[in-house]
């Protein structure tokens, strides 16, 4: 399947995304295509394809024209290090939110630019990388210290149920 093609599925499966939770979630049974968020901002729910090999993580979202307001992509590294992004081959703008080992967010990029391929490190050891529209971050209020809960998070500050 060429990228146009993939991109294509990959949307296709993202639109089942559910809204956006302003209230504390509950902590639940872990889904492998839903990813959770919770902070002193509240809560967040995304529809999230997950990139856990080598070469899902390089492709990521290149090429992918629109993404649901609610849909992300999960990056899953084997063990936390420092890792960096860029935008080649992207066409929407994204927030990069890192995340430690126990999905601790340790730093938030927002608003990369399409195309750009400055590089975009993590700042710290990260094992998770969530990747979102660019500006959700902010208007949720996505920021350091916020945890995530996801079924590849196994030593997680926010253990699913």
């Amino acid at each position: 399947m060429g990228n146009r093609g993939r991109s294509l599925t990959l949307l296709a499966g993202l639109l089942v995304a559910g809204p956006v939770l302003t209230g504390q979630a509950a902590q639940a049974a872990c889904e492998d295509n839903v990813l959770q968020m919770r902070g002193d901002w509240g809560s967040a729910r995304f529809a999230v394809a997950v990139a856990d090999t080598v070469k899902e993580r390089a492709v990521g979202l290149m090429f992918v024209e629109e993404l649901p307001s609610t849909a992300g992509m999960l990056f899953v590294y084997d063990e936390p290090h420092p890792v960096s992004f860029w935008m080649k081959n992207t066409l929407i703008p994204l927030d990069m939110i890192f995340a430690d080992a126990q999905g601790v967010v340790v730093s938030v990029h927002e608003n990369a630019i399409p195309g750009d391929l400055t590089s975009i490190d993590s700042g710290a050891p990260t094992q998770y990388v969530l990747e979102i529209n660019g500006g959700m971050a902010a208007r949720l209020g996505i920021a350091e210290g916020s945890e995530m809960q996801h079924a590849a998070i196994t030593d997680a500050a926010w253990p699913c149920e």
